[in-house]
């Protein structure tokens, strides 16, 4: 099924991003539509899985400290396991796969240096690492993601 979303819909989305506390019929105004139109809108983009839920964004003093990334070579047939001991790991935050040269792209959050070396330790002594690679976040410069 393909998900049509006209430029009403991205309009709203983007006030959403910036703002998803905004009332209903704030939107409404700024988008120069009814506030059932624009409720309306809202549903059809729910049930479609456009918008897969409302959430808040931490500001910068209730995040960790420090935050890495991580980027790993693993042993063939280990992912899983390897994905398993991951998720134990509270510090570690997102786990992506990729594609090249490294098979696994954490993010992790950290409240000092010491912890941050500490959880580096245990992941790259989890059993099928190959290799890492270990990139520490200093100044974010651009970030548009909603969450």
């Amino acid at each position: 099924m393909t998900k049509q979303i006209d430029e009403t819909d991205r309009a709203l989305i983007a006030l959403l991003s910036r703002d998803a506390r905004s009332p209903v019929a704030t939107l409404a105004r700024r988008l120069d539509l009814a506030r059932s139109t624009v409720q309306a809108r809202l549903e059809r983009l729910e049930r479609a899985g456009v918008i897969a839920g409302y959430t808040l964004r931490l500001g910068a003093d209730a995040r960790p400290a420090i935050r890495a990334t991580a980027l790993l070579s693993v042993e063939a047939h280990r992912q899983a396991a390897l994905v398993s001991t991951l998720e134990a790991i509270p510090e570690v935050e997102v786990v992506h796969t990729t594609s090249g040269r490294f098979d696994l792209m954490i993010q992790i959050g950290a409240p000092t240096t010491e912890a941050l070396d500490a959880v580096l330790d245990r992941i790259h002594a989890a059993k099928g690492v190959k290799s890492s690679e270990s990139l520490i976040h200093l100044t974010t410069r651009i970030d548009r993601r909603p969450l």
